[in-house]
């Protein structure tokens, strides 16, 4: 029996304009309703995946990059992925849903009250996938953090938030009707946070979360005031792939959103790093799931990958330039005005820039003077064979095949899949590979209780 592994989906476009550019969007879904998310996701948890991250991003960019984010709908609009969300929950039973939250857009307090809130609405299935984008400081009356910095306005967010859930300590809630008794205030952590970031009081007026052994078996209840995370908490994940960003997945996350190129010696060295982080902060392997995003083109014969795998062997510049949009999109920074054959001068890129773009851009390459940006786009533009390793395009066995490999040959968690969440794209990529890995015991055939964190603690 292979490993078992787990599955998420991430709507990696955020709530926007999904299917535009697409022929798939004249199926006239109206994106900017919830309809379209509700019988996707209906889907994904009848595919036995375990959680939807939504993309969001608070900022339609700079100047410079405006018109390339929206032009073609790549980076704007965005609605705010939260209040999607209970949409998504009321059509569901088990998969979690995971928004992605940004600490510059709440207060601790505002948040706790929220993410509880929804949390309990949920039956346990809310995360959040915390972001620390900065280029939005100005949308928030805010002066911008350096990248290391806005980590750690970050930790002392989320130390904030989780503090503020546990100031209904053990016992407060008493909820006796024979005595009249609903509470009990002397066991209310006043939750008083003065630090580098925030300053507010406690305790939260939001009900504490009950205990977990109750509702389903799996744990023990609420706690004492700990900014640490307790069974009955919202899961987070992280998405940051920097050594700050590492080490953030190693402290706080359940889940680490990891991009990295798909072999097994970067997928071993890749969980290397964000399990010694976890040690490092007193957690072990079994605290955080290290999931990769994965975006195959899934064909149906091996004749099929190899006649795609050739068609996009030498790209013409109006292909590089599409390549172009999308990074600059990305990046913030126009990239589409620069000199092909010419090496990327890295001083145009900002402080707000997210790290893991600009490694993105770079791919294989280790620095950018090693190549020339008609180099780095063109190993964006070509496609390569799943079945020898060269890139992601196969059939469904040959997926299957890859995703088995990386199970048994680098102990990987599981995987993202990246795409619209549109059930075009949904379907297309995994109405053949979904009966296969379950037929190899890789993926899940039903779900147990608990929420989002049985989920990803049932293997």
């Amino acid at each position: 029996m292979a490993r078992q592994q787990h599955f998420g989906w991430f709507l990696s476009r955020g709530f926007g304009p999904h299917g535009w550019g697409h022929p798939y969007y004249e199926w006239n879904y109206p994106w900017h309703r919830p309809d379209l998310y509700q019988q996707s996701v209906r889907d994904l948890e009848q595919a036995g995946f375990d959680l939807v991250i939504i993309e969001d991003a608070l900022s339609l960019g700079n100047a410079d990059t405006l018109d390339l984010r929206i032009r073609s709908a790549y980076g704007g609009p965005k609605h705010d992925p939260l209040l999607l969300a209970p949409y998504l929950f009321d059509v569901t039973e088990h998969i979690g849903i995971a928004p992605t939250v940004n600490p510059l857009a709440y207060s601790p307090y505002q948040a706790a009250r929220q993410f509880a809130t929804l949390q309990h609405l949920s039956d346990y299935r809310f995360g959040i996938n915390v972001v620390t984008d900065v280029g939005s400081s100005r949308h928030f009356g805010a002066e911008p953090l350096a990248h290391d910095a806005a980590y750690d306005r970050a930790e002392e967010w989320l130390t904030a938030v989780r503090a503020l859930w546990h100031s209904w300590g053990t016992d407060a809630l008493i909820a006796d009707p024979s005595t009249g008794h609903f509470a009990d205030g002397s066991r209310l952590d006043p939750v008083r946070h003065r630090g580098e970031y925030y300053s507010f009081d406690g305790p939260l007026n939001a009900l504490p979360f009950p205990s977990l052994g109750e509702a389903s078996g799996t744990g023990t209840g609420t706690g004492t005031g700990t900014g640490s995370a307790l069974p009955g908490d919202p899961v987070v994940v992280s998405p940051g792939g920097s050594g700050r960003g590492l080490n953030f997945a190693g402290e706080q996350s359940e889940v680490q959103l990891a991009l990295a190129s798909l072999d097994v010696a970067s997928i071993r060295s890749y969980r290397a790093k964000v399990l010694d982080a976890a040690r490092a902060h007193g957690r072990s392997a079994a605290d955080i799931d290290i999931l990769f995003v994965f975006k195959p083109i899934i064909v149906s014969s091996p004749e099929e990958a190899q006649r795609i795998v050739d068609a996009s062997a030498h790209p013409s510049d109006e292909a590089l330039l599409q390549v172009a949009a999308g990074q600059s999109s990305d990046l913030e920074t126009d990239l589409t005005g620069l000199d092909l054959d010419r090496p990327v001068d890295p001083a145009i890129f900002g402080d707000h820039v997210s790290r893991g773009s600009i490694k993105g851009l770079l791919g294989a390459f280790d620095d950018f003077a090693d190549a020339t940006l008609r180099q780095l786009l063109t190993a964006k533009a070509r496609l390569g064979r799943i079945s020898e390793r060269a890139g992601y395009v196969g059939t469904a066995d040959e997926v299957a095949d890859f995703i088995e490999e990386l199970g048994a040959e680098a102990d990987n968690d599981g995987f993202i899949f990246s795409g619209d969440l549109h059930p075009v794209t949904i379907h297309r990529m995994l109405d053949e590979l979904v009966p296969i890995l379950r037929r190899r015991g890789i993926l899940r055939t039903s779900f147990g209780a608990g929420g989002l964190r049985a989920n990803l603690r049932d293997f």
